[in-house]
């Protein structure tokens, strides 16, 4: 038997127990040997980080903690400064726990140890460490978008990155970093739109009226070699009522809906052939009262039939490339019957001025049988919605390949019923 002094206290507590008889307690609650206060398993257990002399972790070494063959370690909690928790793994035997998510650099940390000995008896220690400055001045900083305000329930969340991350487990630790959070909440996924650009979309469009909070955990993070997270400045959105605008371009109307309730029908004029209006899923990208419009800037040959140069109000843009609703007076004749347009979707004066004045940035606008391509999902606005969640989610350096996991309501759905 161990001879240390923490066994020695629970033998004579034992002891004193049967000396005192039934229906008398001592050292601690009932009079049970576990059941008093854990005891400070400081030589027990075993750490890799310096401590005291201002000496300082290594933040690209993993945090490890090991136990002697006097006991094991039940559960490790190790946490910084500023709220985030470390994640890690110990083994089955209790012998070793090590950290499986980056230390940050530069950043001070709290360790909390469970441990038991072989008599089952509970131990505390808690340790407390600073990480250096990592070597490199490489920074991974991280703005996103929009810029804070209230959109419509189309509108993605965007993370500019200022330097590539080509490297799959890079990407990993760049996504997991960044937080998206809405109320009511909406399950989302990040997907890399290229080396230096992320968007965030829910599967479904956003709740109406939702508050949608972004933050990053990536300061101080090691992301790659020689590359470490840097500055973010949060975010914060809010969304409108849910307003969604159907064109359809075989029957040259459009539909408006607040909130899944009709509020307006217009008469419209879309792409004709050769210039036809793509399909698909646009979110508003921006609003501007006047335009002036050439067929230049579209690839029109000048002085050709096709040519034109319009002064154009009430412009709602819904592409990049020059998509836009806006007034056509010049086309009412044909509007509701025929599709006479260079692309865009043209409509009275008077009802362009009302679809101006009822959309907002981010409210979708979507395009349904014309014989147009599909909008992309990147390059020239916002096709994001065009992209089916499975393959959003293949986007994902954290989610791509792996099931999905049923939410609440389909869980719910598909559980068997009792008879």
């Amino acid at each position: 038997m161990s001879t240390s002094p923490r066994n020695r206290t629970v033998v004579s507590c034992t002891l004193l127990v049967v000396s005192l008889g039934a229906g008398v307690t001592a050292c601690g609650s009932g009079g049970h040997p576990l059941s008093g206060r854990p005891y400070d398993a400081a030589d027990q257990i075993s750490f890799n980080t310096p401590t005291g002399d201002g000496k300082k972790a290594d933040p690209d070494k993993a945090l490890e903690v090991t136990s002697d063959d006097d006991g094991r370690i039940t559960d490790v909690t190790a946490v910084d400064a500023t709220g985030r928790y470390v994640a890690g793994e110990l083994t089955a035997d209790g012998g070793r726990w090590h950290s499986t998510s980056p230390l940050a650099a530069n950043a001070h940390y709290t360790v909390r140890v469970s441990t038991e000995d072989e008599d089952g008896a509970p131990g505390r220690k808690t340790l407390s460490f600073h990480t250096g400055r990592p070597l490199t001045k490489k920074r991974l900083n991280v703005t996103f978008g929009p810029k804070a305000g209230k959109y419509g329930v189309g509108q993605p969340v965007t993370a500019e990155l200022s330097r590539p991350v080509k490297d799959k487990a890079a990407r990993a630790v760049v996504e997991r970093a960044l937080k998206v959070d809405s109320t009511p909440s909406a399950d989302g996924a990040w997907h890399w739109v290229d080396d230096k650009k992320l968007h965030y979309r829910p599967k479904e469009y956003w709740p109406a009226n939702a508050t949608i909070n972004v933050h990053s955990n990536l300061q101080g993070i090691k992301v790659g070699e020689r590359l470490w997270g840097g500055k973010a400045k949060p975010l914060k959105l809010t969304t409108g009522d849910r307003v969604i605008a159907i064109t359809d371009a075989a029957s040259h109307q459009m539909t408006v809906y607040k909130n899944d309730k009709v509020i307006k029908e217009i008469p419209i004029t879309t792409g004709k052939p050769g210039f036809d209006t793509r399909n698909g899923v646009k979110v508003v990208l921006g609003k501007e009262y006047f335009v002036r419009m050439r067929g230049a800037s579209i690839g029109i040959a000048r002085g050709s039939s096709d040519d034109y140069d319009l002064p154009v109000y009430y412009a709602t843009r819904v592409t990049w490339s020059g998509e836009y609703v806006h007034a056509a007076p010049w086309s009412t004749g044909s509007q509701g019957y025929a599709n006479v347009s260079h692309g865009c979707t043209g409509m009275s004066t008077g009802n362009a001025e009302w679809f101006f004045n009822a959309i907002r940035e981010g409210d979708i606008v979507k395009v349904v049988n014309s014989s147009g391509d599909t909008m992309a999902p990147f390059g020239n606005g916002f096709g994001d919605w065009n992209l089916d969640w499975k393959k959003w989610r293949e986007g994902s350096a954290l989610t791509a390949g792996t099931k999905e996991t049923p939410s609440a309501a389909e869980q719910a759905r598909l559980r068997p019923q009792s008879a």
